[in-house]
C-alpha cells in the first residue's frame, strides 16, 4: 500500500503537469484530435485525470504556443510546435536535473 507522499508525488508529477505527457503524446506523430490525445494519455500512458482536464490542458497549450492546430475535415488537430518540442527539451533536462540531485 502506498502511503500519502507517494501519492501526492504521483499526482503533482502527473496531473499536475500534463502539458509534458501531451508533448510525449504528440511527439513525432502526425497531428492528432484531442480524443486521440485524451486515449493515449488514459490507456499508454496510465495517466489518471478527468477528460475534460486533459481537454483544458490541451487548449493552454495551444494558446501559449505550444500546440499547433490544423483544420481537417472540419475537426481541429493537434500538433506539437517547434517551441512546444524546446520547451519539452527543457523540462526533461530538468526532471533529470532533479534525479541526479536525489540519486547523489
Amino acid at each position: 500500500m502506498e502511503s500519502k507522499a507517494v501519492r501526492r508525488l504521483k499526482r503533482k508529477l502527473t496531473v499536475e503537469m500534463l502539458w509534458i505527457y501531451i508533448a510525449k503524446a504528440l511527439m513525432d506523430k502526425e497531428p492528432l484530435k484531442g480524443y486521440d490525445i485524451v486515449k493515449i494519455l488514459k490507456n499508454d500512458m496510465g495517466i489518471k485525470a478527468s477528460t475534460i482536464t486533459i481537454y483544458s490542458v490541451v487548449y493552454r497549450m495551444a494558446r501559449e504556443g505550444l500546440l499547433e492546430t490544423v483544420k481537417s475535415d472540419g475537426e481541429t488537430l493537434y500538433k506539437l510546435s517547434q517551441r512546444g518540442r524546446e520547451e519539452f527539451e527543457k523540462a526533461v533536462k530538468f526532471l533529470e536535473s532533479i534525479i541526479a540531485i536525489l540519486r547523489s
